[in-house]
């Protein structure tokens, strides 16, 4: 395929991302920017989100995952829809009652100033490495369709990728995201039909002969029972499901200001349960995508690249036409960028309120903060590119597990606690609790031949809770 025609829908992409961009900031006031005016209808951000929560992760790591792990990732799937059920229930009548803009100033009414910056450092960090890590994609993605024939260096790349979101971002923010997202979400869930058709064209099966095939895979087994000591053991995995769909989408800004931006509490709860309900199909269409490349690589006798990772792209891009190279770059930049423009505009708006205090701000500032989370993804992506060495989804979550833990104890000890604590010892609580996390983890692992997977985000949640409890104060503190 011709790079010149790559080049073309990539600038064609973006020159539609930035009318839309342009259309929603006009008339848009300073407050648009952080709370989107309160006036998204719902469907529009529940379709959004499907996008903005698989990322483009999902749209490569997934399919690769399979020739590993088959369908286990299911079974965090499911766990996802009890998590989604406690936000809808719990989390969003909690925000809409206290009126949030930004999710982690709960945490200053509940426990205090310190409390209140730890929640909002560790979201920081959390949406920091996470948006690297789709990010990363990526420009990994777009290096080796283009840029290299170009003799553009991977730094450059990586630059252009961030300096995109910035232009059609800066302006109106999550007003801008909640309708570029929905945008990206038509093309990346159109590249995934398409590739499909296209692998079952090659294959010359029928769509239910192909529904058949995927389900009498030896890769398509979705539960495991047999042994608890692996990380694929359903409950652990079930389990870590539900707790990193409340953290990672119930305790996060980037996620949260979208539902905060729907008119009402009941349009909230109606965008997180349908979308709840489809991202379910749509993550099992991913992991059968998954054994239809297999299978393709099978049939037609070409080697599987090492890096699991690079499963679906090497086929996309030089085994499936014309048509599969052009959806697959379309679907790979919509997925990875329906995530990273609203990260980016999350770090802004919780830095601004959430570090500085401050519920408005000029937009000179902004723009400028703005600015300078585009410098640090930037950063980070160049590191994660020298140490990268496993399938990103995979460090995704493990890191979740770290960042989000003391997220998850925090919001759990205020919610179902009524024990104030002493407010200047939380960080430390915040900081020792991701220490011993990895050294039972590890511990668990070589001595013990039991290995913690996904669900070491719940230990590290119950041990920031038990730590909260132990400064927490007696009754007759609890005036001071």
């Amino acid at each position: 395929m011709s790079y010149t025609w790559i080049l073309s829908l990539i600038v064609g992409y973006f020159i539609l991302l930035i009318t839309v961009a342009h259309l929603t900031s006009r008339k848009a006031s300073d407050t648009a920017f952080f709370t989107g005016d309160r006036s998204s209808p719902w469907y529009i951000v529940a379709f959004g989100m499907i996008g903005a929560s698989l990322s483009g992760v999902t749209f490569i790591s997934v399919p690769g995952w399979v020739s590993s792990s088959q369908f286990s990732y299911m079974q965090m799937v499911l766990g996802y829809l009890v998590g989604y059920a406690v936000i809808a229930l719990v989390l969003l009548p909690l925000y809409y009652k206290l009126q949030l803009t930004s999710i982690y100033s709960y945490l200053s009414s509940r426990f205090g100033f310190w409390s209140h910056k730890t929640g909002a450092i560790y979201f920081l960090l959390s949406r920091i490495v996470g948006a690297s890590f789709r990010l990363f994609l990526v420009a990994n993605v777009l290096q080796i369709a283009v840029f290299d024939f170009l003799g553009i260096p991977y730094p450059l790349t990586v630059f252009i990728t961030i300096a995109l979101i910035w232009v059609y971002t800066f302006r109106s923010g999550i007003k801008t995201v909640v309708w570029t997202d929905t945008l990206q979400t038509f093309f990346m869930l159109s590249a995934l039909f398409i590739t499909v058709y296209i692998l079952a064209e090659k294959l010359n099966l029928s769509l239910g002969e192909l529904s058949t095939m995927v389900y009498k895979s030896d890769y398509s087994r979705i539960f495991f029972f047999d042994d608890i000591n692996t990380a694929h053991f359903f409950p652990k995995k079930f389990m870590a499901g539900a707790f990193i769909a409340i953290v990672m989408t119930g305790l996060d800004q980037d996620m949260m200001q979208k539902n905060l931006s729907c008119r009402t509490l009941k349009d909230a709860q109606k965008n997180m349960y349908w979308f709840s309900a489809i991202l379910v199909v749509v993550n099992l269409l991913f992991l059968s995508l998954g054994v239809l490349l297999l299978t393709f690589y099978g049939e037609m006798n070409i080697d599987l690249p090492r890096e699991a990772d690079n499963i679906y792209p090497v086929l996309a891009l030089q085994h499936l036409g014309w048509l599969g190279t052009s959806v697959f770059i379309l679907g790979v930049i919509a997925a990875a960028y329906s995530s990273a423009d609203s990260a980016l505009t999350s770090l802004t708006t919780s830095f601004c309120i959430d570090l500085l205090s401050k519920p408005t701000i000029d937009k000179r500032k902004r723009y400028l903060i703005h600015l300078a989370f585009s410098i640090v993804l930037f950063s980070v992506i160049i590191i994660f590119k020298k140490i990268n060495d496993d399938s990103v989804i995979k460090k995704l979550f493990t890191y979740a597990g770290y960042t989000y833990g003391p997220l998850l104890g925090l919001y759990t000890f205020g919610l179902f606690t009524k024990k104030r604590v002493y407010d200047l010892f939380t960080p430390w609580v915040c900081l020792f609790s991701p220490v011993l996390t990895f050294l039972i983890g590890y511990c668990s692992t070589t001595y013990l031949g039991y290995t913690v997977g996904f669900e070491l985000l719940l230990l590290n949640g119950v041990i920031t809770f038990l730590g909260l409890l132990l400064i927490s104060k007696t009754g007759s503190d609890m005036g001071k």
